[in-house]
């Protein structure tokens, strides 16, 4: 009976109320492999916004994305002086909506293998499926693979990505 299926709980993972369920920041600090990022986040003075209603899609790079930067770089992004810069690239990582690697899947087989993804800071995102992961090419044609996706947040989803994303 559809409408009985349609009625269905949801998978376990996904079951928790919002009102208990962690929001992306704090999905993010919750992880060992984010402290960088959750450092930038608070530097760059983003915990708030990414806190708000959302729905937000996080592209989150790990530590060791962080770390593959040239020297120096993060130490850079970290200054005060950098913060708008520091917010630019942040904000490469974040797309509106809640697109999950189900709904991206789709939208990179609709667009014929190549799905265009507008960032919160005003720049695109091109992801494809490769070897059967789902990658995602920055503005300077940087190449990070998903090597975990869908994280749920109570006001959106990351996506783990291996290397930092550059507009």
């Amino acid at each position: 009976m559809p409408v009985a299926e349609a009625s269905d709980p949801a998978p376990a993972e996904s079951a928790m109320p919002a009102a208990e369920q962690k929001d992306v920041v704090d999905t993010a600090i919750g992880s060992p492999d984010h402290t960088t990022l959750v450092a930038a986040v608070q530097a760059a003075g983003l915990v708030d916004t990414l806190k708000g209603a959302g729905p937000f899609t996080v592209f989150a790079p790990t530590n060791a994305a962080f770390d593959a930067l040239p020297a120096g770089t993060v130490d850079t992004l970290l200054k005060p002086e950098s913060k708008a810069d520091l917010t630019s690239v942040l904000t490469y990582h974040v797309v509106a909506g809640n697109v999950d690697a189900a709904t991206l899947t789709q939208q990179i087989q609709a667009s014929g293998g190549t799905a265009t993804l507008k960032t919160v800071q005003g720049g695109e995102l091109k992801a494809q499926v490769v070897d059967g992961g789902v990658t995602v090419t920055d503005a300077k044609g940087n190449v990070a693979k998903v090597t975990a996706a869908d994280l749920k947040g109570s006001n959106g989803v990351i996506h783990v990505v291996d290397k930092v994303l550059m507009p």
